[in-house]
């Protein structure tokens, strides 16, 4: 690979699992990119989501960290607008005293969640109006100085943690060249704006204390497998549950009726959002990283293992690490 590989894991509950079998996962597969020499683990905040188990982001990565040794862990991201950024540069300044030099903080504008569960989060919905600021006053708490007079996040104060702005439009990319700070584009679901918010990005990006140069951080999902026909047939699951996640979240779907809802228009679109998909055997999709990688002119890829199970899931990472005996990173 020519850059970084990262993994952005979804803390997937599969069908007939529960929440503590999706966290035992994560363990798993966050043990499996340290020893495999990925550079980072991320997750990210979702509300009211019944397949996802990472709501409570910082919680998970205090486990994850516990559970692991060396590997970078962070949120990406943390949807800030739900958020005192106070209460956030308490958590994250906890996380890096707890694990030093591993914590990362990346950071949306998003509610991660519907107008339901936004309500029941107390957010207010002009929240997100205010997001530059609130970074600003967050990262004022991690770095200094405070912009809020006689407030310190003990901890958080002084720890440093880095931030990143995340986005899947030319907002963040916009604010990430503004502030100086890295910029991780969602093109693992939000393919569209990929390539105009990068060049926005690194057109106007302005030096900072964080980053004297600008770092593109790509998303992209992966499903390896030793044969080809296998990692399709996972891909094809993988695109099932999306279909009935999206268009049919109240009821567990037939394949049959899955396959139908794929070829509707509404399908289509579902489809269009993982574009961006490495999937066949190890070397097809290392090879279709680096090309990915040049087309989105990043610095480093996060990957998305979208594999069904935990165990195929724990070989996809396994297979795109060593392929020829290469390391990531």
């Amino acid at each position: 690979m020519s850059v970084p590989l990262s993994i952005l894991d979804l803390a997937t509950i599969g069908r007939g699992k529960t929440a503590r079998d999706a966290l035992e996962s994560s363990v798993a597969l966050a043990r499996t990119a340290e020893a495999t020499g990925y550079k980072r683990v991320w997750y990210a905040e979702h509300h009211n989501m019944r397949s996802i188990a990472s709501s409570a982001t910082s919680v998970v990565i205090a486990h994850i960290g516990a559970n692991t040794e060396t590997i970078r862990l962070g949120a990406g991201g943390i949807m800030l607008p739900n958020h005192a950024p106070l209460t956030i540069a308490e958590q994250f300044g906890t996380l890096e005293s707890l694990h030093p030099g591993r914590i990362d903080l990346g950071l949306g504008r998003a509610p991660g969640s519907d107008q339901n569960t936004m309500r029941a989060l107390r957010r207010d919905s002009t929240a997100a109006d205010s997001f530059p600021a609130d970074v600003q006053e967050l990262q004022g708490y991690l770095s200094g100085p405070s912009r809020v007079p006689g407030v310190r996040a003990i901890p958080g104060e002084g720890t440093n943690v880095p931030l990143y702005i995340l986005g899947s439009s030319l907002y963040g990319a916009t604010l990430a060249a503004a502030l100086g700070l890295p910029f991780g584009f969602a093109s693992h679901f939000a393919p569209g704006a990929l390539e105009e918010a990068v060049a926005i990005y690194r057109r106007n990006f302005t030096p900072s204390a964080q980053a004297d140069q600008p770092w593109v951080i790509a998303g992209v999902n992966v499903i390896a497998a030793e044969v080809e026909a296998e990692a399709q047939e996972q891909f094809l699951h993988a695109r099932r549950r999306r279909v009935g996640h999206f268009l049919a979240p109240d009821r567990t779907l037939t394949d049959d009726e899955a396959d139908r809802l794929l070829a509707s228009p509404q399908g289509h679109q579902l489809r269009a959002m993982t574009r961006y998909s490495a999937v066949g055997t190890p070397r097809q999709v290392r090879d279709y990283l680096d090309d990915f990688a040049r087309h989105a002119d990043a610095d480093e890829l996060i990957v998305v293992h979208q594999s069904p199970s935990i165990e195929a899931r724990l070989r996809s990472v396994e297979l795109v690490a060593g392929v020829s005996g290469e390391v990531v990173g």
